[in-house]
């Protein structure tokens, strides 16, 4: 049978890179991209597949069902990789109807037109992409198991939590064939500009205040995106019925310490004497609720399936700030929002 694959959020930061990855290395899969374009969907990131005979861009929203019906039937979805969410935790704390909104119920509209369409579940994946915020926050010991109880801390991560559990429901109670996988923090090229990596690069660049939340203590487990892509594509293609795998980096950094090492490297790369972006950190309010530290024990997904990551957390980083140094036009396009008529322009 062949596979005509749903990706959910594809013009997204991370669904972008899973997009290309699956155009590129399965030709004889066609790869249908849906998105609605909000605010981090940008085309633009998919510039170097968009005319690939095996890819098609859909421009649905998850919460219309009559449009995601439509789509299964148009394409005869096979799969499902789902991507598609709200995922700044900031914009939760403003406004966390809109996460329920895309997050839960979206979620579930596209769990119903899978149980509609698809006849003989054992043909058929769906496969739902997570956080490791829905296991809440870990003290100084210890890592998030597939087997953690889930404890979200903010709307962002109860709204995920939710969709996770609907996942299940829908396993245990339909017998649709799922699998789950749980992420630590991705960084990377494309990535929008309001998250903290990419927003330290172009404040930086632009001699801007550097915003650090409390004392920039807080702890996280980072992931270079195209890893993330290869680890999906490994569980997409491998993983078991029903099963949980978490992803993560095994490189656990302070913020602060995140933020200061940009410096550097910037400082470096601009041609500024050591120390002058250093002055740029401003320690701001600390968020409401914010999590202390995560941290994920990635060996399911190492021993089971064979994926680990390719890049330590200093190489991916080096890589990140030399992409976004080398496409200053993607990133005014981004600042400025005129990436927002890419559709516009090469799609209508």
């Amino acid at each position: 049978m062949k596979k005509n694959i749903l990706i959910t959020g594809g013009a997204g930061f991370i669904g972008s890179h899973v997009v290309a990855l699956f155009v590129k290395n399965y030709p004889d899969y066609h790869i249908v991209n849906l998105d609605v374009l909000t605010y981090a969907g940008n085309l633009e990131n998919l510039k170097e597949i968009e005319g690939a005979s095996n890819y098609t861009f859909e421009k649905v929203d998850i919460l219309d069902e009559s449009e995601l019906n439509q789509v299964f039937e148009k394409h005869d979805i096979t799969d499902v990789i789902h991507l598609a969410a709200e995922s700044h935790v900031d914009r939760s704390i403003s406004d966390p109807l809109a996460f329920v909104r895309t997050n839960v119920i979206g979620t579930v509209n596209l769990l119903n037109a899978a149980k509609s369409y698809w006849k003989d579940y054992e043909k058929h994946l769906f496969y739902h992409i997570s956080t490791d915020e829905v296991y809440g926050s870990l003290d100084d010991g210890g890592f998030f198991l597939e087997t953690t109880p889930y404890d979200p801390q903010s709307p962002y991560s109860a709204s995920k939590a939710s969709s996770d559990h609907f996942v299940r429901a829908y396993n245990n109670t339909y017998k649709l064939r799922t699998v789950i996988s749980n992420c630590s923090n991705n960084y990377g090229p494309n990535q929008f500009p309001e998250k903290l990596i990419p927003l330290c690069i172009n404040n930086i660049k632009n001699n801007k205040a550097l915003p650090v939340y409390g004392k920039g203590e807080n702890i996280r487990d980072w992931l270079y995106v195209v890893d993330h892509a290869r680890a999906i594509d490994v569980v997409f293609h491998s993983g078991k019925n029903g099963e949980t795998y978490n992803i993560g980096g095994f490189n656990e950094w302070k913020n602060i310490d995140i933020v200061r090492t940009l410096c550097k490297i910037m400082d470096r790369k601009l041609g500024r004497e050591e120390g002058t972006s250093e002055k740029l950190i401003t320690f701001v309010k600390d968020r409401a609720g914010h999590d202390h530290r995560y941290a994920i024990d990635a060996s399911k997904i190492q021993q089971e399936l064979g994926w680990e990551p390719s890049l330590q957390f200093e190489e991916g980083i080096e890589k990140t700030v030399d992409w976004y140094l080398g496409n200053e036009a993607w990133l005014e396009n981004v600042t400025s929002g005129n990436y927002q008529k890419y559709y516009e322009e090469h799609y209508e």
